[in-house]
């Protein structure tokens, strides 16, 4: 089975607030100073007030472009500190996890199992989107990897969905374990919520990215 190893690695950033800090100490200076003056301004000759409404206009302009250059930080950072930036190129690819699986009606879907060991018989179980066992078929108990052709016991062509697979090792025929499979699935897409970064799989499932154990291309 060919896996890709997910490369690792996070983003960082550096916040700066230095021209945030400059505008505030300068705004406090600009109203000190104008206080100033109004206090000891000649009551024959006031100051025009048209100026200093000017003056504050001009800073009220940069504090907002101040923070809204501190928005876009904070959302950069988010982004990238996050981690999102680093699965961008998982998007079209196929991720191995144990997850319900979408048959699209004709292509085969992928997965990977283990054995029981001492196992002697090795059965797999599929179920539709209610639950409801749809068909059990034998396979080797040497394999790693099987593909289901989306056909029940008799052959049949079973319609398109989202279904669920495990799989049953028997000895002797007595049941040792039954465990979930590992399935093949597309990602469309890469989600950053509340929660952290998570893979929207073709099947409508969202998973962690933690929960891949294995990478391959679309058409592999």
């Amino acid at each position: 089975m060919t896996t890709i190893t997910a490369a690792s690695g996070a983003a960082t950033t550096t916040n700066t607030y230095t021209a945030k800090e400059t505008i505030s100490s300068d705004f406090q200076t600009f109203l000190t100073l104008m206080t100033t003056q109004l206090q000891n301004q000649d009551p024959t000759s006031p100051i025009d007030s048209s100026d200093y409404a000017a003056q504050l206009a001009q800073f009220s302009q940069v504090e907002q472009q101040v923070k809204t250059n501190d928005l876009l930080e904070a959302l950069s950072a988010q982004l990238g500190g996050s981690g999102m930036s680093q699965y961008a190129d998982w998007v079209g690819m196929r991720a191995l996890a144990q997850t319900p699986a979408l048959f699209d009606g004709t292509a085969p879907v992928t997965m990977a199992f283990d054995v029981a060991s001492g196992a002697d018989q090795a059965v797999l179980v599929v179920k539709n989107a209610a639950g409801t066992e749809v068909t059990r078929l034998p396979v080797p108990v040497d394999a790693s990897e099987v593909a289901w052709n989306g056909t029940d016991a008799s052959g049949n062509l079973l319609g398109a969905g989202v279904y669920s697979f495990s799989f049953e090792s028997y000895s002797n025929g007595e049941l040792l374990s039954a465990n979930a499979a590992q399935v093949y699935s597309g990602i469309t897409e890469v989600r950053l919520g509340t929660g952290g970064v998570t893979l929207l799989l073709d099947n409508g499932q969202e998973i962690a990215p933690g929960d891949v154990v294995a990478l391959r291309a679309a058409n592999a």
